[in-house]
């Protein structure tokens, strides 16, 4: 007995220990330059946990086969996740990430359904009279009810995002008549079946909710288009840390309760950054987002664009003195952050001031660019945000915008009938000149036309990114 509660007792040090690694690991990951001793701590605070369950395991002397599976199923995780972590490019980041999301709802789902098995599904049982004696019974019912319907939104939701993301199915909106309505009816039907769950906790109600939860977690990302990805990322993030919390609650484990608060918690400040960013409300994105498509088919005349070929831009730089880039998700595609870099180390060298302004949802994902860049070996100092580079545009000679679009467009600004206005976007048309590099003249990832491409200072540069910036070497 004396031994059972010296590895319990043990456990739980290591499961705090193992939430004060992961406070420390999101410290870290909050600034470059401890981002890499952040992640050590993750990883430190994760081995922890492993090792603390699987000693619990051992120590109660569970039945062979269940401790097989519990190790049989650490080593294929760890496998499958070194293995997709060598092989995933920067650009299939996003998507591994909302489909490493829906494993966490996954879970959740899994564990509610067994805490149901075992509490409220096995009425004679011990837990079941050790809670009802205690009269928690009922809070052990609305967790597991609230634990199971928040795991399968994620789940689902997230499976959605990763087939948004991976160009597996179209990125427009779904636009179901009455939506918000339906969203709403949703939850007050949660609401009113967890009342029920509480009082008369029936199995039917539970697979009741269940179904309910992954409907609305499809409608809810389906209904959402492009350009509010990045958003629905980091909110499937919060999703995911809620339901880790509620198992946890479930199985009475603090190393759940306290990761899945930090996770949750995070997610949710991040998404509200965003949000403030692209100059929308929480609520309005989850309610749809930019779901309308535009582009050519709205009949606008916005004039001829103007081209330019590398050689050309090249005379551009060669007499410029200051140049800022704005990268977006085509230069990931493309794979150009290292001509970019390159670039930019020549230009430096003949003493023209090289900045790059990244709007804070370019990409796919939160900090894509920046990544990207710091892979390249771009200096961090010349990195800039939105709001610390927007007021030099005015003052600067040459912008290249590589690959973005939407976080360019000064429809934003000046149209008011566009589906992005009011979302603050980088003032590159203020500048002497611009120099757009794009595949096509296709609208971008929010489906919506811009008219940068057809003003008198700007010129597109068509092709692959990666191919122009390396044309534009040999040319200076």
């Amino acid at each position: 007995m004396n031994d059972i509660l010296t590895i319990e007792s043990a456990a739980k040090a290591a499961y705090l220990v193992a939430a004060l690694l992961f406070i420390l690991a999101l410290a870290g990951l909050s600034r470059h330059e401890t981002a890499k001793v952040g992640n050590t701590f993750g990883i430190a605070g994760m081995f922890v946990a492993l090792a603390a369950t699987i000693a619990l395991a051992v120590d109660a002397k569970i039945e062979p086969l269940g401790l097989g599976l519990l190790i049989g199923a650490t080593a294929i995780g760890a496998a499958i996740g070194l293995w997709r972590a060598r092989v995933v490019e920067m650009t299939g980041m996003p998507e591994l990430i909302a489909l490493l999301h829906s494993f966490v709802g996954l879970a959740a789902v899994l564990v509610g359904w067994n805490g149901y098995l075992h509490v409220e599904g096995n009425p004679e049982g011990r837990e079941a009279e050790l809670l009802a004696g205690q009269d928690l019974l009922g809070i052990h019912s609305a967790e597991v009810f609230l634990g199971v319907f928040i795991g399968a939104v994620t789940f689902i939701g997230s499976i959605v995002a990763f087939l948004k993301l991976s160009a597996r199915i179209k990125s427009r909106p779904l636009m179901l008549p009455g939506k918000n309505l339906l969203n709403i009816g949703a939850l007050v039907a949660f609401a009113v079946l967890t009342v029920w769950f509480v009082i008369d906790p029936r199995l039917w109600l539970l697979i009741v909710v269940t179904a309910l939860a992954l409907a609305l977690g499809w409608h809810l990302v389906a209904s959402i288009g492009g350009g509010d990805m990045p958003v629905v990322v980091s909110m499937l993030n919060s999703y995911s840390g809620w339901a880790a919390a509620a198992s946890g609650f479930l199985l009475e484990n603090d190393l759940l309760i306290i990761t899945g608060a930090l996770v949750g918690s995070s997610g949710a400040y991040l998404s509200y950054i965003m949000c403030r960013a692209m100059n929308r409300s929480f609520i309005s994105v989850i309610a749809g987002g930019f779901g309308i498509e535009a582009g050519p088919a709205d009949d606008r005349d916005y004039g001829e664009y103007r081209e330019i070929t590398a050689e050309g831009v090249a005379k551009l730089l060669a007499s410029a003195d200051s140049v800022i880039i704005t990268p977006g998700y085509g230069m990931a595609v493309a794979q150009a952050q290292y001509g970019v870099a390159e670039l930019t180390r020549k230009l430096r060298e003949r003493g023209v001031n090289v900045r790059f302004g990244i709007h804070p949802v370019a990409g796919r994902l939160p900090g894509h660019m920046n990544v990207l860049l710091a892979e390249a070996k771009v200096p961090y100092d010349i990195v800039l945000e939105m709001d610390e580079i927007n007021d030099d545009f005015d003052d600067t000679a040459v912008v290249l915008v590589i690959g973005a679009n939407d976080t360019v467009n000064p429809a934003a600004e000046e149209d008011p009938s566009s589906p992005i206005a009011g979302m603050p976007v980088l003032t590159v048309w203020k500048a002497d000149n611009v120099v757009v590099f794009k595949r096509s003249m296709a609208a971008g990832y929010a489906g919506v036309q811009n008219p940068l491409f057809f003003r008198e200072n700007s010129a597109m540069l068509f092709g692959d990114a990666k191919d122009r910036v390396q044309d534009i070497l040999q040319a200076i």
